[in-house]
């Protein structure tokens, strides 16, 4: 009887949690190296939940910026820009880039994405996949982010 108390109960706190979007962070179902991190700090510049983990931080001596990037399904960035470039190594899942004016490319692991100065561009998970990928920042300290709108669901499909 206590047992089924129980059992009863715990369902419904998960059903009264999937109702209400009262959710604890999801670990990725991907294979990699370093941590997943925590919610992403500039959330609104995308679509959908991400999760930051900073690998290494600009400082006077790399001039560069590394973190790893996990999106879970459907997440993407806004169009946004580097007046430095970036390159994104991909590391799992299944994502999407694309550049203004340009057909979408699907990622996979092993993929590299080197990202010309100043180009538009958007990159994410695919809609049913999770998708890591590490972002390499360079020519900082001078490599200036630009936000811009965000990606329709139509441009992302």
């Amino acid at each position: 009887m206590r047992k089924s108390i129980i059992l009863g109960l715990s369902a419904v706190i998960l059903t009264f949690s999937s109702i209400t979007g009262a959710t604890e962070m999801k670990t990725a179902p991907l294979n990699t190296v370093f941590g997943q991190g925590e919610k992403n700090p500039y959330g609104e510049f995308f679509t959908g939940q991400t999760y930051l983990q900073r690998l290494s931080a600009n400082d006077e001596i790399w001039n560069s910026s590394i973190a790893n990037v996990t999106f879970e399904p459907g997440a993407r960035t806004n169009w946004h820009k580097h007046s430095g470039g970036q390159i994104l190594l991909v590391l799992d899942g299944e994502g999407r880039y694309q550049e203004k004016g340009k057909e979408v490319q699907v990622l996979h692991k092993g993929d590299v994405v080197r990202i010309p100065l100043n180009v538009e561009h958007w990159h994410g998970a695919a809609p049913n996949v999770w998708f890591t990928h590490i972002s390499i920042e360079t020519n900082l300290p001078n490599n200036q982010t630009t936000w811009l709108n965000p990606v329709t669901d139509s441009e992302y499909k």
